[in-house]
Formats: C-alpha cells, structure tokens, sequence
C-alpha cells in the first residue's frame, strides 16, 4: 500500500473537527523549550542498507562496555548474569502471556510475580511488594503520588543526593498534578540535613541510600522526624546489589521502598528495558500502585496463583487507577527472579561484599594520584572522585586511554556547577588489573 500523505484541506477538517486551530495545539502540554522546531538533519531518502550501514558507522565509533576496564554507575551497573538466566527466560512455562487479562490462565506468569514480589520484599525488608513496575525512576515517582493518596497532603520534600534523573521523573509526575515538590541542593560529601527541611506540610520525604555519590544514609533519624510530621519516608535505592551488605529501608523505617532492580538478572543492553522495584507495609497495600500476586488453591485443593490486587488503568477505570504505568516489565523482573534465585541469600552477600571489596582497593588506588580526592567516608560500591579542572574532559581523556573511568556528575545535572566530579563505580567485574590500569591512566591525565 503506498503511504499518502495528508493534504492542507484534510489537516484543516480534521483540525476543525477535534476543535483546535493548529497542529501545535495538540502539544500544547510539553513545554515549548522539550520541542522540535525543525526537522532533524538526517537524509530524507536512503535505502534500507545505506540506513544499515550508516548505523554501523556510528556504532563502530562507541566502545563496548565488556572491552575495556569498566567504571560506569550511576544508575546502572556492569554486573555479570549467568547464561542459565538467558537460557530459563525463555522457557515456555515462563514466558507466558506478557499481560494476561484473563490472568489466571497465565500461571507461569503469575507464579514467577508471585516469587518475584517475596524476593523484593525480602530485600527491602517490606511487608508487601508489587509485581514490579516500569524502573527505577517512575517507581519513586509513583511512590510520591500513593504517599500523597495517603498522607492527603500535596508536597514532596527531596533529598539533595536523590539521582537527578528520579528527582526530574519525581518533578515531571508532580508539575501535571498540580503538586508541590521541594528539592535540596545536593552535598557530594553527605551529612545533609534533611530533617531540618520537614514540616507538617510535607507527604513524604524521598531518600536516597547509597545516594547518587555513593554515600550510604542513616535513614532511623529521617524516618523518625517524618513520622513525627505526618510524613511518609520514601526510601530509594539503585544498586539492588547494596542490599546484600545493607541494612534493608524497611528495618530502617521506611514505609515506601522503591528502586532500580537492573543490578540483578539485566544486563545493561543500552540504558533499558530495567525493571522498577516497589514495596511497602501492608497497611498500605490498597493504595499501592500496579497489580499484586497470590497464592491460592483450586478446586482440588492444588497449589495455584490469582491476580490478587489490579488497581492499575488497565484493568479499572482511568480516574480509580493507582498508577497509569502500563508495563510492568514482565520479562526483566523474571530475569531478576531467576538470577536471585540462583544466588539465594549467601550468594547475594558474597556478590555484594565482592562489590565492595572492588570498590574500596579501587578507591585507595585512584585516592593516591595526585590531584585526585576521594569525597566519601562510606559507600558500597560506588564513590565519588574529585580531580582539577571539567570531570567530563577527564573522562574523555580516559576513554582515549581505553578506560571508561565514570561518569561525569555535571553529565546528569548540568547546571549543578559540580563540573569536577566524577561517579566512579567498581563491581565484581572489575579485576585488578582493571583497576590498576585506571589508577596508572589517571595519574597519566591529570
């Protein structure tokens, strides 16, 4: 079939009939400074394999994470997944209606969401989890609008060190509801004083630990001053990894626990899909966003799994909805449970102190270049580097030596004016030689 554009008259008609006066008005809720004014300079005629190989082209120029010595957090980590979680994804049993309506005939489906939700509330110390959601960011986002179902109170206070993107996706979800969101100016070396920022106005308060530094957060203090305002705490995390050595958010007090759950079963496959974690206490399970698992029996009294809890807009009316997210990222949070079963308990704890170690022979080695300082008095597997002059012509300098040595702070908030710090990661996957390659080209671009 040829493709037949529209013509001047049929954009007027159908203009006329929706009720606008131009194309323009149908964006009219993305702010003007997030539009495209003009085409994109590309071609606007090339073959299928001129397309191909262009695209080769650009490809060849970026380095593969698994090809050099490899630093790079922030969000998202380099960590190794067996090949037995590739492989038992892709069993039929599992993989299974991706979003089953009629949920019940999904019992591969279910049964893994079912194990997915304990694992996640094991690790966060929760009494209930959801049967995941979109990542890491739109979880705590979600987790801001149930605390505000909750509270009944319309303002968000953030903590400074919150990863910029959770705090961006936070604000984003906060400006179309009319919602107040308070944001603290970050302190790269930790010790920021939230507490002092709570007030009776406040429906929770959103803490991240490790923090997008690397610091690691008390969070008993936050919890108990926000409890004493009538305030939820919201606890974040984006290395699930950090929770093997961790004291867990809900042992520390926290009443929501949302994260990034990429760490364990995903690989980083060029920023997504990842697999967003929720979990709460039970007494706020009916406000909690996205669908819940059960466990049942049939008929014959055998072992079976119901959709418990559906209260996302796909399954109720739009204005009832809890969440209007509509994935839950089915496939990365059974890669997750499968790669958490394999580990169980006493692997987790012997991957994460192997993290740390990484980090901390890394951490001494970068700290004795000249030039070069260490902001952190704790972190698990990831710090914070600070040298002389832009981080991001350090970096890019590193990458010319065949390091990706971190990432650069002032890549995720440009105008912070922290333009001298670097987030410098260290996983099982780093070997020594690996770090002492970094330490040997620092020392060599500084």
């Amino acid at each position: 079939m040829r493709y037949l554009p529209l013509t001047p008259d049929d954009r007027a008609e159908m203009l006329a009939r929706i009720g606008v006066p131009s194309v323009d008005d149908l964006f009219a809720d993305i702010p003007a400074a997030q539009r495209e004014h003009e085409l994109p300079r590309l071609a606007l005629h090339k073959s299928e394999m001129e397309v191909e190989r262009a695209l080769a082209r650009l490809a060849a120029k970026n380095v593969p994470a698994g090809s050099v010595p490899f630093f790079v957090g922030a969000g998202a980590y380099r960590h190794h997944v067996p090949a037995s979680v590739d492989h038992l994804i892709q069993r039929s049993e599992f993989l299974t209606s991706y979003t089953p309506y009629q949920p019940e005939i999904a019992q591969g489906t279910l049964q893994y969401l079912f194990e997915f939700q304990t694992q996640v509330a094991e690790l966060t110390g929760m009494e209930v989890a959801n049967a995941s959601m979109y990542d890491g960011s739109t979880a705590a986002a979600e987790a801001v609008l149930m605390a505000h179902r909750v509270t009944k109170r319309r303002k968000a206070l953030l903590a400074g060190n919150l990863h910029p993107h959770y705090r961006a996706t936070i604000e984003t979800v906060s400006r179309y509801a009319a919602d107040e969101v308070v944001a603290l100016a970050p302190v790269p070396t930790g010790g920021e004083d939230i507490i002092a920022a709570i007030d009776a106005g406040c429906s929770c308060v959103v803490v991240q630990s490790p923090d997008v530094f690397g610091n690691i957060v008390d969070l008993k203090p936050i919890a108990e001053a926000a409890h004493k305002a009538g305030a939820l705490l919201i606890a974040v995390f984006t290395e699930a990894v950090s929770l093997g050595l961790i004291e867990p958010p809900g042992a520390q007090g926290a009443d929501i626990v949302a994260g990034e759950g990429q760490s364990i079963g995903n690989a980083l496959n060029f920023g997504g899909p990842y697999v967003g974690l929720f979990a709460t206490r039970q007494k706020f399970v009916r406000q909690m966003p996205g669908r819940l698992a059960g466990e049942t029996v049939d008929a014959e009294g055998r072992r079976g799994f119901v959709l418990t809890l559906s209260t996302r807009e796909q399954h109720i009316r739009r204005e009832k909805a809890t969440s209007n997210i509509c994935t839950n990222s089915g496939l990365c949070a059974l890669a997750f449970t499968i790669h958490m079963g394999l580990l169980g308990k006493t692997g987790l704890i012997r991957l994460a102190r192997a993290n740390h170690a990484a980090a901390c022979d890394l951490a001494d080695r970068l700290a004795a270049v000249p030039g070069a300082s260490v902001l952190n008095d704790t972190f698990f597997n990831e710090f914070t580097l600070r040298v002389p002059g832009k981080a991001a012509d350090v970096v890019e300098k590193l990458a010319a030596r065949g390091i990706l040595g971190g990432v650069p702070y002032s890549r995720l908030a440009p105008r912070s004016e922290l333009d001298d710090l670097i987030l410098v990661a260290a996983t099982e996957t780093t070997t020594e030689d690996d770090r002492a390659a970094f330490a040997a080209a620092l020392k060599e671009v500084l």
